[in-house]
């Protein structure tokens, strides 16, 4: 693997380059030594002779040369030295490349050339990731794939420092090493190092040169290596900034790439002083050249030392390890208080992933998710998830501007809701609601509201009054008339809004009734109010009827309210209603949303409404949920009052609260989250991802069953 940096380099004179300059390729001019480690560089008037070491494969020589012609072609903007022409001479293949023009660079970056250098970089990187080519596959010891390889060199390390690197082919083989196969792989340049680039006057790179350890390896070692370059020559205090700078030209970074680019960084400073002592013991006539970077590399060695392999990669922009969740909810507690609600179940869940109706807690458990309607189309649907970062990566921006996102959206919402004309973007149900409250009253002139018992429709000042799940003890808000889950209505007078979410799931899951749900809009409108259907909890398909409960029972509501499923999980909400009603609007043409409709939520929206048409979810949530309650049914357990629900909105009524407490927590020790609802809490809310199918339904009933015993 070694051979070719094992053999002694070519050693040809400033004269005779000079005339073999003249003889192959008809050059005259000044010839100046360029310097190199295993072959030899030559500035020959306006070109540059290089001349491969004699152990040089002929494929390899060829395959760096069709790395150069494929990233042109791919990206002719990229500054790469082109190989113009290529002769033998006495065992030696002579290549002649275009002369370019720059300085040579260090610590003396800019923060905004440090940026540029990681985004010239990675542009590198996709122009090379299509290649292919037989002779990629080479085996390189300057290659972090063969870092191990990098043991039986250590002896040549001063003993005093050997411990150091050591430690970095410790944690490569405990960490990186087992991982290797897992991380994003392709042909790179392997050496993108600061003397392999010129810069311009602004210090942005200018010249990409010399491909002689192009490979096929991870990407993310190709970065660590440029990385480990850019740190050269820092303060202590301002290594750790340089590096987050540069690695933000890379994005995107896989996760699993974060997790390992601290440790290659280490591994390539380890590499550089290894290999040069290696080579000094063998070339001490070239030692000046081959241990130009060892002093900046040992620096950096020792400071991570000093800090510890976890702490130096965390630095440099790694993922940080996970906290225990017990430390977790200290913390939350010291920094929140008690102005935040509390945590879910006795044993808190600490989530680091989520994967369809799946979360992924910290020790690796799988919970199954049927407590969250948030992400209705399933945890980081891939769909949903490459919208938001594809126009993450294009813009984002507000509501003043024209972009076609949200406009779209507005378009695709109105032809759900025929009757409808006119859309308000915003970032939360809440905030919906809040729009919708301000538009009625200042419609109607009323200040009257009405809803459900006990309701919840958001957390704004005018809404948590609407929202007697969030009301403190005491006398609720004299303009609020509450009404049974069974709809039943007093008489009503100087009503502005009723607020009706029409699978009544905070009041304990009792589906809206067509006839009981059209007599409550009559009597709003009757008493001058309009009606706010809020579908914010059982909207986007989750009835198993249509995409909105409303025009399943036949309403024709005054306003619309979406929100939590609407981004799926990305902040997104919306109110639709009548261009008359807005007309008449006091503050009409005024009332802005700084994020609301933003291009990237509203591509999460537009790609939430794409899966649920495309996996046909509604359809899919009437059989399952239906399903699902009748299994319920025939546990026939003495603690089951009542099954009630639609689609896949489920809430099964205990005996007690204190029963439907522990039912949950017993629930969520056997890996199922569910949560609780109803003016006591004694109903247990069942509310999953609507692709939630057969098997979770198994699973479910099976921990449901050993929880009642």
């Amino acid at each position: 693997m070694s051979s070719v940096l094992e053999s002694t380099p070519p050693r040809f004179s400033v004269d005779e380059v000079g005339a073999l300059a003249r003889a192959l390729f008809g050059l005259g001019g000044e010839v100046r030594d360029l310097g190199s480690e295993r072959d030899q560089a030559f500035l020959v008037g306006d070109a540059v002779v290089k001349i491969a070491n004699a152990a040089e494969d002929p494929e390899v020589l060829a395959f760096e040369a069709a790395a150069i012609e494929h990233a042109l072609r791919v990206d002719p903007g990229l500054p790469i030295a082109r190989q113009l022409a290529t002769a033998l001479h006495d065992g030696h293949v002579v290549r002649l490349f275009e002369r370019m023009h720059g300085r040579h660079g260090g610590a003396d970056l800019s923060d905004a050339a440090v940026g540029d250098y990681g985004r010239t970089h990675a542009r590198l990187q996709r122009a090379l990731s299509s290649l292919f080519h037989p002779a990629a596959g080479r085996e390189l010891l300057w290659d972090l794939a063969h870092a191990s390889q990098l043991r039986a060199l250590v002896g040549h390390v001063d003993g005093g420092r050997r411990g150091l690197v050591e430690a970095v082919l410790d944690r490569y083989e405990e960490r990186v090493a087992p991982r290797w196969r897992s991380l994003p792989a392709q042909v790179v340049h392997g050496d993108l190092n600061l003397g392999n680039v010129l810069l311009d006057g602004d210090g942005r790179i200018s010249a990409i040169l010399d491909f002689g350890d192009a490979c096929h390896t991870a990407r993310i070692a190709d970065t660590a290596i440029a990385l480990a370059s850019l740190l050269r020559g820092r303060p202590a205090d301002d290594v750790f900034r340089v590096a987050r700078l540069a690695l933000d030209g890379y994005e995107p970074v896989e996760p699993e790439e974060l997790e390992v680019v601290g440790d290659l960084v280490a591994t390539r400073l380890a590499a550089i002083v290894t290999i040069s002592a290696w080579r000094v013991s063998r070339y001490p006539e070239n030692a000046a050249y081959i241990q130009q970077e060892d002093d900046d590399s040992w620096r950096l060695l020792e400071l991570r030392d000093e800090l510890g392999a976890d702490r130096f990669s965390e630095e440099l922009g790694a993922a940080r390890p996970l906290v225990s969740t017990r430390e977790l909810a200290r913390r939350r507690e010291a920094a929140m208080g008690s102005l935040l609600t509390n945590l879910t179940y006795d044993e808190p869940v600490h989530p680091v992933r989520g994967e369809g109706v799946w979360l992924v807690d910290d020790e690796g458990r799988r919970l199954l998710d049927a407590y969250n309607n948030v992400p209705v189309v399933g945890h980081c649907h891939p769909r949903v998830t490459e919208a938001v970062v594809r126009q993450t990566r294009t813009l984002n921006t507000h509501a003043r501007y024209a972009y076609e996102p949200l406009v779209e959206l507005a378009e695709r919402l109105l032809a759900t809701m025929p009757g409808l004309d006119t859309v308000m973007l915003v970032n939360s149900g809440s905030e919906a609601n809040d729009v919708a409250w301000r538009i009625a009253r200042g419609v109607t002139g009323n200040q009257g509201a009405v809803v459900t018992e006990h309701a919840y429709h958001g957390v704004t000042a005018a809404i948590a009054d609407l929202s007697p799940e969030e009301w403190p003890r005491g006398e609720p808000p004299p303009h609020v008339t509450r009404i049974p889950p069974t709809l039943e209505l007093p008489p009503l007078d100087g009503v502005a809004a009723t607020f009706l979410d029409t699978g009544l799931t905070s009041d304990g899951v009792f589906p809206a009734t067509a006839e009981r749900a059209q007599a409550l809009v009559r009597a709003t409108h009757d008493a001058g109010g309009l009606f706010v259907a809020d579908e914010v909890q059982i909207g986007y398909g989750r009835s198993g009827e249509d995409l909105w409960m409303y025009r399943h029972l036949g309403l024709e509501p005054d306003l619309v309210t979406l929100g939590k499923p609407m981004g799926n999980g990305y902040p997104v909400a919306a109110v639709l209603t009548r261009r008359e009603l807005v007309e008449r609007f006091p503050y009409a043409g005024t009332v802005f949303s700084t994020f609301g409709g933003n291009p990237v939520a509203a591509q999460a929206a537009l790609a939430v409404l794409d899966v649920i048409e495309d996996e046909r979810l509604v359809l899919h949530a009437k059989r399952v949920g239906e399903s699902l309650r009748a299994w319920i049914r025939a546990l026939a357990h003495p603690a089951i009052r009542d099954v009630r629900g639609i689609g896949l909105l489920t809430g099964v009524e205990l005996d007690s609260p204190e029963r439907a407490r522990a039912v949950v927590d017993a629930l969520r020790r056997d890996g199922v989250l569910i949560g609780r609802t109803g003016r006591s809490d004694e109903v247990l809310k069942i509310r999953p991802p609507l692709l939630f199918d057969d098997s979770h339904v198994a699973r479910l009933l099976e921990a449901l069953d050993s929880s009642l015993h």
